[in-house]
């Protein structure tokens, strides 16, 4: 049984410049204590989220829910090595205290499940993938005021992450399990200029294996804040450790690495869903979002002055 949380007003006090969330996810060690600061009990059924993203005083969220799940084939079909199910995508606006103030779907077919996004101070950038790896993806633009989504370009791979860099005007984005980093390049109209290329001579191999990402976010030009988790197994048993990478865009590789040890009472990773971090008054807040369904908003501040 959970233990009762009181929920909090989540204020989202930005005292400090929005760049400097590099340098402070730079302070960020092994040895970093997280002191909570409150939580809040969603108000309504989150299915699986996936990405997050605070503006202002609301809190948008991308989830993915699942009417049939996929099924593992014995050997591939058609290039793939699961059936691709059913769902539905969501992308969810809610107030701080985590009721829910306007939602839309997004979904075409057997693209339904929606990967980590991000906020370029304008729009709200969404991927909506296949429920498999190897597969295909839309990616949409949204309003976060009036919620109306674009779509802008597909791309012949499950795009599980997006993100846009305003200073260069590029969408950095990651793969299924964050295997692969892809860039692609905006003209002044917006459209996407290089989405025909094909996607082995545009992916980029992730150096990095530490965690697989599940949410990422512009830390400052040029770089992304990406968050996740790695599973092991030993002896029967298994262990999720949840990290940070900080990424950069230029050339895909990690800055900084650190973990993030906190779990809930019930030992889910705090890292396993959605993640938000921003800058402090001495340090860095965090928003995690790790369960499913039934979720809570846990917030976190690491003191690094």
């Amino acid at each position: 049984m959970r233990h009762i949380v009181i929920a909090i007003a989540l204020c989202t006090p930005f005292s400090v410049a929005a760049d400097e969330l590099s340098d402070r996810v730079m302070s960020l060690t092994r040895g970093t204590e997280w002191q909570p600061v409150g939580a809040t009990e969603v108000q309504f059924p989150t299915h699986h989220p996936q990405g997050m993203a605070i503006i202002g005083d609301h809190i948008f969220v991308s989830s993915v829910e699942i009417v049939t799940p996929t099924e593992k084939y014995d050997t591939p079909r058609d290039g793939m090595d699961r059936s691709a199910g059913e769902g539905v995508g969501h992308l969810f606006k809610m107030d701080m205290e985590g009721n829910l103030v306007d939602s839309i779907t997004l979904a075409d077919g057997d693209i339904y499940h929606p990967g980590g996004m991000d906020f370029d101070g304008e729009h709200l950038w969404v991927p909506v993938a296949e429920y498999r790896p190897d597969s295909a993806s839309i990616v949409y633009r949204v309003d976060p005021e009036t919620m109306e989504a674009e779509e802008v370009f597909r791309y012949p791979d499950h795009i599980g992450g997006i993100l846009r860099d305003p200073a260069s005007n590029t969408l950095h984005a990651v793969s299924w399990g964050s295997r692969r980093f892809y860039g692609f390049t905006l003209d002044e109209a917006g459209e996407v200029t290089n989405a025909d290329i094909p996607r082995e001579d545009l992916m980029v191999p992730n150096p990095s294996h530490y965690v697989d990402y599940q949410d990422c976010q512009l830390a400052a030009p040029g770089q992304a804040l990406c968050t996740g988790i790695a599973k092991y197994q030993a002896n029967g048993m298994e262990f999720a450790l949840g990290g940070a990478e900080l990424i950069d865009l230029k050339d895909n590789r990690p800055i900084h690495q650190a973990p993030v040890p906190l779990w809930t009472e019930d030992g889910l990773v705090m890292t396993h869903n959605p993640v938000w971090m921003a800058p402090v008054d001495g340090g860095l807040r965090a928003w995690f979002m790790p369960e499913d369904d039934e979720s809570r908003i846990f917030v976190y501040e690491a003191r690094l002055d």
